[in-house]
């Protein structure tokens, strides 16, 4: 998982953060769609291929395996070393997590394109819409050092409504990122926590070729984020509630930019 709310519920980040088309507590997981040719459902079906289970979540002493299949075990990518740090995703939970997150999208400059602010319950639907799915979308929060700073969604967009609007490839994995605090902004961390991410759904999706994001055209911060963690511009989208940039970074250039 833009400036309203859209008929598929997702919603872009802003100014300092990268991110895209995530979903909306609306659409009920999102996954069951109708295009613009009429079509509903997922655009590339329900017959993924499914991977082994996850480990034991490393926070809530539990485990979904349900909620890793389609992304292979998110939960144990492990982390990354950064120039800022030491990084990992962990996925979110709503009992531990709904508070921080929700303050997050409180901050005006996350509202203005999240559109999550107000009480927490704004927030809750939202991630259960995901959380109530199959998995393929997987909304996580971000650890620096051991602090938590930033919110993302790691989601199948071949599987995602974003598919009739682009030409999909299975196994595409889309991305988005919200980076939480304030003084977390305005010091690189998004470009740089993008390729960090990118770089972890490559070496844990060994079937995925390409990441992809989808920011508001007029988001140029959250584009210029996305260049430096080495995705190129693919395309101006025609989304149901923005006009896109289709970011894409590719397995094969990966050590090329």
């Amino acid at each position: 998982m833009t400036a309203t709310a859209s008929s598929t519920g997702r919603r872009d980040d802003s100014g300092p953060h990268a991110g895209g088309f995530a979903p909306g507590a609306a659409d009920a997981g999102r996954f069951a769609r109708t295009d613009s040719f009429g079509r509903v459902g997922s655009p590339l079906g329900t017959d993924a291929e499914r991977a082994p289970e996850a480990d034991e979540h490393p926070r809530a002493g539990g485990r979904d395996p349900h909620h890793d299949d389609l992304l292979d075990r998110l939960a144990a990518w492990g982390s990354a070393d950064t120039p800022a740090g030491r990084f990992h995703l962990v996925p979110a939970r709503i009992e531990q997590d709904l508070p921080l997150i929700s303050g997050w999208m409180n901050d005006p400059a996350a509202a203005a394109f999240w559109e999550l602010s107000g009480p927490q319950s704004v927030t809750e639907d939202h991630l259960r819409s995901q959380l109530a799915g199959d998995g393929r979308s997987v909304p996580c929060l971000g650890v620096l050092d051991g602090a938590l700073m930033s919110y993302w969604e790691i989601y199948r967009a071949d599987l995602d409504p974003l598919a009739w609007h682009y030409p999909a490839r299975r196994h595409d994995t889309g991305i988005h990122l919200l980076v939480g605090g304030a003084a977390d902004r305005g010091r690189g961390l998004g470009g740089l926590l993008l390729r960090a991410v990118a770089d972890l759904v490559f070496a844990r999706r060994p079937s995925c070729a390409r990441v992809i994001a989808e920011p508001d055209i007029r988001n140029t911060p959250s584009i210029a984020a996305f260049l430096t963690a080495g995705f190129r511009f693919f395309a101006e989208v025609d989304l149901p509630a923005k006009r896109a940039a289709l970011m894409v970074r590719e397995r094969s250039l990966r050590h090329l930019l």
